[in-house]
């Protein structure tokens, strides 16, 4: 089985997370993307909602693609929060699986990343989703510090770039203001009932 991973913090999850697994799961000939929410992010701001919350948007959001599941590996008492110690738990756990990595452009170029060669050398492949505003020097750098025996398991997809950002979508709700339709349906619903990031009220 070919499995997608696709870890981040979903605060919330959003289209273009969509759409990234999804093209990931197409033009890598994926059979499921595996959606891991952490709990600790090492590089960036805690998540603004709890971890259940999160889960749940998740599930809302890939109930109708049989291709996506969650995965809460990442979430266990204890969780360092590094792709390095997530990849071998996903080894035991999918023994016989083939591993591909799924990421933005923006998280690698813009994250510190630690042991990354010994995150690729845990992985069959590691796939990079091109993100607005990460100039292709900035990839290259990061690549060219790859040992060389690793950068083949090392690709870009082949997809439009997309702006949206779970940062611009807290913003927006903060301010009261509508995000539907900048995430699927039934995470709209989710927040609205839950009254996340400082919605008060259905805007």
């Amino acid at each position: 089985m070919k499995l997608g991973i696709f870890g981040g913090t979903f605060d919330p999850i959003h289209n273009a997370h969509l759409f990234v697994a999804e093209s990931a799961r197409s033009l890598e000939s994926l059979d499921r993307v595996l959606f891991i929410p952490t709990s600790n992010q090492q590089h960036r701001a805690d998540a603004q909602v709890s971890a259940a919350h999160r889960c749940a948007m998740v599930l809302g959001a890939i109930a109708n693609n049989r291709g996506f599941a969650l995965d809460e590996t990442d979430l266990r008492p204890g969780s360092s929060g590094l792709t390095a110690d997530l990849v071998p738990l996903l080894r035991t756990k999918y023994p016989k699986a083939h591993l591909t990595f799924i990421i933005g452009a923006d998280s690698l170029a813009n994250s510190t990343w630690q042991r990354f060669d010994e995150v690729l050398e845990g992985l069959d492949r590691f796939v990079i989703a091109p993100r607005p505003g990460v100039r292709a020097e900035a990839l290259q750098r990061v690549i060219a510090a790859v040992p060389k025996h690793l950068r083949e398991r090392v690709a870009t997809l082949n997809m439009p770039e997309i702006p949206e950002s779970a940062t611009l979508i807290r913003t927006l709700l903060s301010q009261g203001r509508s995000v539907r339709y900048l995430v699927p349906e039934p995470v709209w619903q989710y927040i609205v009932a839950h009254k996340l990031y400082g919605l008060s009220s259905q805007a």
